[in-house]
């Protein structure tokens, strides 16, 4: 598959590339472009294209690349809207904790309902001994 993309010639931190057809399956960098179909200096964003190539191209169904495709329709050569050659992220899912399960009964009768049990442990402690008192009577008598 024929791809018209960008190949990028220029020096470090000054960006200027060639819009060249190349074969999809050889790399950018490789430098074996059938042909040149224009220039694109992005640290001035001046491109110079060559239009009847480029239709030719196209014809013969050569894809675009996404940055390419973008340049072309705001140069007019091509009409159509543009695609976002960002590329496509996932927004983060939080995870959210599960809320605590709320009870049915009110808070205040949770602590009404507690104090007569507290009051029956102690009212058992206090009975035990009184407990063992008349088992020892029944077993002396």
């Amino acid at each position: 598959m024929l791809k018209i993309r960008l190949q990028r010639v220029g020096r470090k931190h000054d960006p200027s590339f060639r819009v060249v057809v190349s074969d999809a399956r050889y790399a950018a960098k490789s430098g074996k472009a059938l042909e040149v179909l224009g220039t694109y200096n992005a640290r001035f964003g001046t491109p110079t294209f060559k239009p009847e190539r480029i239709k030719e191209w196209i014809s013969k169904g050569a894809q675009l690349s996404d940055t390419v495709h973008n340049l072309l329709i705001d140069a007019k050569i091509i009409e159509g809207k543009k695609i976002n050659a960002l590329p496509k992220k996932t927004p983060i899912v939080k995870e959210v904790p599960p809320e605590p399960v709320k009870e049915a009964t009110p808070a205040p009768a949770a602590s009404v309902a507690e104090t007569p049990a507290s009051q029956e442990t102690v009212s058992a402690q206090e009975s035990a001994p009184v407990a063992e008192e008349v088992k020892e009577e029944v077993a002396t008598a």
